[in-house]
């Protein structure tokens, strides 16, 4: 039986679009809904995606240590890879996601005036929501809310894609069993790592892409060189590729594609849709209200209000850039702004992201391809890392950083580095861009030796001549 009830603020999504701003609302003392689909607090990004995946790659990357032991003067017992026992490797992904969702719900908990349910919620109207759970109906008012219910794998219009054995970015996280063989489909972030981290626990991994190249948003000379990386590592990398078809069976399947005119095909155990993500709307009951979708996602505006007035999206809803930091820093953004406090919301110029491919890519602000597309006169500072003491002692000499900035200011306006570790240069790189660091400041700076870092120093000494 439904229940009236009214809220300060409702928010749909306990991810990181959603929780934060949820509980800094709460802590303001606005009385607050959160309402969460799933099993737990963390969204996309915890059980589906940027956790799940890393806690792989790290298994993937300790095996791929001991394989090259000798390089670093150990010898092992045995010259035989290690064997993986993949259901302890599954156990340890659930037990980190577990103890992170119970830790974010403990946090809620301590506010008195946050309300988190797991259960359902649709919009009614504009001010209105019902929210369900196994136990019972609630009918909901609200002054406001924050539509944060994250995305969902995106689909292809392939025959065969709905082929028993046909998994997508979801369903490969949530695998039984390490496959012998593997095709990819989508090179994208999610399939450059997903390959990646496959291949170095033994899959024999092929990669169809439709785009001229992999990792379309990434710096593309980054791009290129990580691609070498993938053939080096055994990976079979397909660019400009039509997926034409998928038939077969489970452990048997037959995926054709053509490549400049030319038919081929891949023949594996596992064939894996993972072609991004699209936002998550089903089901929310937008038609009652007057929020208007777009191309990539819900409409909205600076301060990211919908067309319904009083009801805001973030995240993944709103589309592009999708990473859990960004929808957090929308989430913060959009708490301020509904108490009444300055909110300076993220700009994409100043969006800093990591690709967790081996070697890491990390990457903050404009490519130099955008920055001349913008009208920007721009000059770009390199630094190879075969020379680097750090990146030679650590065995991963092979990367490039590139610092992207204005000639007239000598601003920096983007920084991207490839090399192992450059998820771990991203700080100083965030601050470079947002803060507006010349390269003259850059060089000035003392970076301590020997660090990946010291490469900022040299490139920008570099940009000085």
């Amino acid at each position: 039986m439904a229940t009236d009830e009214h809220v300060d603020v409702l928010v749909i999504g306990g991810g990181p679009g959603g929780t934060p701003a949820a509980m800094a609302l709460a802590r303001a003392g606005k009385h607050v809904l959160l309402v969460e689909a799933g099993r737990g607090l963390g969204g996309t990004c915890l059980f589906e995606g940027c956790i799940p995946s890393k806690i792989f790659r790290e298994t993937a990357a300790r095996r791929h240590e001991i394989l090259r032991a000798r390089d670093f003067g150990l010898r092992l017992e045995t010259p035989d890879p290690p064997e993986i026992d993949w259901t302890a490797v599954q156990s340890r992904r659930e037990r980190i996601l577990s103890g992170r969702a119970q830790g974010a719900l403990a946090h809620t908990r301590a506010l008195p005036s946050l309300d988190v349910v797991f259960g359902r919620a649709r919009l009614t109207g504009p001010r209105s929501a019902l929210v369900e759970t196994p136990e019972r109906r609630r009918a909901v008012t609200f002054d406001r809310a924050i539509l944060a219910t994250g995305s969902v794998p995106a689909s292809l219009p392939i025959p065969g894609a709905d082929l028993p054995g046909v998994i997508d970015s979801t369903q490969l996280i949530e695998i039984d069993a390490v496959p012998r063989s593997m095709t990819l489909i989508g090179a994208g972030p999610i399939g450059v790592e997903m390959a990646q981290i496959f291949a170095m626990l033994g899959t024999r991994v092929t990669v169809l892409e439709v785009a001229d190249r992999i990792l379309g948003p990434v710096d593309a000379v980054l791009a290129e060189r990580l691609e070498g990386h993938l053939v080096r590592d055994g990976i079979e990398v397909h660019t400009s590729a039509t997926v034409d078809s998928i038939t077969g069976e489970p452990g048997h399947l037959v995926t054709t594609f053509s490549v400049g005119g030319n038919r081929k095909s891949a023949e594996t155990e596992v064939v894996a849709i993972v072609a991004g993500r699209r936002p998550n709307t089903v089901g929310l009951g937008l038609e009652t209200t007057a929020i208007r979708g777009g191309r990539h996602g819900l409409v909205v505006d600076a301060t990211l209000q919908t067309a319904e007035p009083g009801i805001y999206a973030t995240g993944d809803l709103v589309g592009d850039p999708m990473f859990a930091h960004w929808a957090t820093a929308q989430a913060l953004a959009v708490a301020r702004h509904l108490l009444g406090a300055p909110a300076e919301f993220p700009r994409p110029e100043h969006n800093s992201a990591v690709i967790f491919s081996y070697p890491e890519i990390g990457m903050v602000g404009l490519t130099e391809e955008a920055a001349r597309a913008s009208g920007m006169e721009v000059g770009v500072a390199e630094y190879d890392y075969a020379a680097d003491a750090r990146a030679q002692i650590g065995g991963d000499p092979d990367g490039l950083l590139r610092i992207v900035y204005a000639r007239d200011s000598r601003r920096v306006v983007g920084v991207h580095v490839l090399v192992e570790g450059a998820a771990d240069l991203m700080g100083e790189a965030a601050l470079a861009v947002r803060l507006g660091t010349t390269v003259d400041e850059l060089a000035e700076a003392i970076h301590p030796h020997p660090t990946l870092t010291e490469a900022f120093g040299v490139a920008a000494l570099a940009a000085r001549g």
